[in-house]
């Protein structure tokens, strides 16, 4: 049960980051002008699905609080870079978002430094 607390905000992080950036495409560049871009950035809060990233986040939060009362955080850390990792196959797998040799590489090491760290 201890590692459930690390993956729900793991989840939630991703899920936050790859829903705001396809609401986000959706809504076009902002604007360069303050005043249009205040609207276009209330605008883009009240979507439903952009406050649902709010939500996402604020769980987030609580989750990770829940995953520190169980590990040290030198331990418990470096979980949260598997979320660099999964945003960046969700982008590429939902989003159409380049997928190159580079992006392969830093995954693997992600996965590795990961597993070496929580030796």
């Amino acid at each position: 049960m201890p590692f459930f607390w690390i993956l729900l905000a793991i989840i939630l992080t991703t899920y936050g980051q790859v829903v705001l950036k396809w609401r986000m495409n959706l809504m076009g560049p902002m604007p360069g002008d303050p005043l249009p871009a205040l609207v276009y950035l209330l605008k883009a809060f009240l979507d439903v699905y952009v406050l649902s990233t709010f939500a996402a986040a604020f769980l987030a939060g609580l989750a990770w609080m829940a995953a520190l009362t169980r590990f040290e955080l030198t331990f418990v850390y470096p979980f949260m870079a598997v979320t660099f990792a999964i945003v960046l196959i969700c982008g590429w797998l939902f989003l159409g978002e380049a997928m190159n040799v580079n992006k392969v590489a830093c995954i693997g090491l992600i996965f590795a430094a990961l597993w070496i760290g929580s030796r």
